[in-house]
């Protein structure tokens, strides 16, 4: 067996990947969500395969399709709620990866490919997700395509243009639906092949650890397998059974309930909301009151994650030796739950002024608390080794 997988090409680029990858000794299970996120991929991919089987991309039947997965397709309902529940915990989950990569130090210059992946493979993400939620048809799906559509019209000239090009209409009709539905059905792939590209830079450019150490002469390196692969297993095993856990006892939890009701587009909601894992940005589109403003912030949200590699200027990686970062890292971690509950409040005081402190900060810690500190963090620790020395 060992021959075949150092022979074969195949096996033996997987083997290198799986098997016998060296890794520091010191990761917890904060790692455990890298494997998590390719577990839902594949979740999402098959079922939203099946799914496609009956769906019918058309104004008057979108809704009922679903309904008639729901009812009639022998598990449909079971398909259904797989997905849409897996879908959340994807976001869930890349969240948690990126705090964990905020929080040890993975968004450095030596590791800027595996980042840029990242942040890459969140923005199609979002897309996706918006794409899907879409294809529902219900009222509350049907009104945040219009609204999140005509975002467009701010592009100087040809905005307007742009919104009847992905109607296909005047309005949003079925080739509208048509689009969205081949999109959706495509990106998962993207995602996948992103994801891959992902983990061939993290693995050429190497990962981190919670101490920040590199060097072959400081850590302890073991194989991935038996070591980390029993302990992603256990991370994979109760993730399954919170999520049959959900589709089975819970499975609307996650859900808004007004888009259980089919589409009508001549009564608009009383609040229109994404779903729950895409509120924080909602929540930044809204705090400000000019629609180009709001725009730009929400467009900000994404690019400056971008920026992270360039903004870091100290020496020392991990949080773990940063106590001035530390602190205000978790508070940024609260201020975007914070985000995410104003996202769903009705537009009114106390909600708009707590929304704009809270977009506030977020720019704020990236742009100039995240280089300051680092700085700041960088001198005394160089003021200190002078002195020791």
């Amino acid at each position: 067996m060992t021959r075949l997988l150092k022979r074969n090409s195949i096996l033996k680029l997987i083997n290198g990947y799986a098997y016998d990858s060296l890794l520091p000794s010191n990761i917890n299970y904060l790692y455990n969500f890298g494997s998590l996120l390719a577990i839902i991929l594949v979740i999402q991919i098959v079922s939203g395969f099946f799914l496609a089987s009956y769906y019918v991309a058309d104004i008057n039947l979108a809704f009922d399709s679903i309904e008639y997965i729901m009812r009639e397709v022998p598990y449909g309902y079971m398909i259904r709620y797989l997905h849409a529940n897996s879908a959340a915990f994807f976001f869930i989950f890349v969240y948690i990866h990126i705090a964990r990569a905020l929080l040890y130090g993975s968004y450095t210059k030596q590791r800027i490919g595996t980042w840029f992946f990242g942040v890459i493979i969140l923005l199609v993400m979002i897309i996706t997700a918006f794409l899907g939620y879409s294809l529902v048809y219900g009222q509350m799906s049907y009104w945040a395509k219009s609204v999140i559509t005509n975002l467009l019209t701010i592009i100087p000239y040809v905005g307007h243009d742009l919104v009847e090009f992905i109607y296909g209409s005047f309005n949003i009709g079925n080739a509208t639906l048509t689009r969205f539905y081949a999109l959706h059905y495509i990106l998962p792939i993207i995602i996948a092949a992103l994801a891959l590209a992902h983990l061939i830079t993290l693995h050429n450019q190497g990962g981190t650890n919670p101490l920040g150490i590199n060097t072959a002469r400081s850590m302890t390196f073991i194989n991935f397998h038996p070591y980390y692969s029993i302990k992603d297993l256990f991370g994979i095993f109760i993730f399954f059974f919170v999520l049959i856990f959900l589709v089975f006892f819970y499975p609307n939890l996650l859900g808004h309930t007004d888009n259980y009701i089919p589409a009508n587009p001549m009564v608009t909601p009383v609040h229109i909301t994404p779903e729950f894992y895409l509120l924080f940005y909602y929540m930044g589109l809204r705090s400000i009151p000019d629609k180009t403003l709001g725009v730009l912030i929400l467009l900000s949200f994404i690019v400056i994650l971008f920026l992270i590699p360039f903004l870091h200027k100290g020496i020392i990686n991990t949080a773990k030796f940063r106590p001035i970062y530390r602190k205000f890292l978790f508070l940024f971690f609260i201020n975007f739950l914070i985000g995410t509950y104003l996202g769903a409040a009705i537009v009114a005081e106390p909600f708009i002024t707590l929304s704009r402190i809270t977009t506030f900060y977020y720019l704020f810690f990236f742009l100039c608390l995240f280089p300051l500190i680092s700085f700041i963090e960088t001198f005394f620790f160089v003021l200190l080794a002078k002195e020791y020395k």
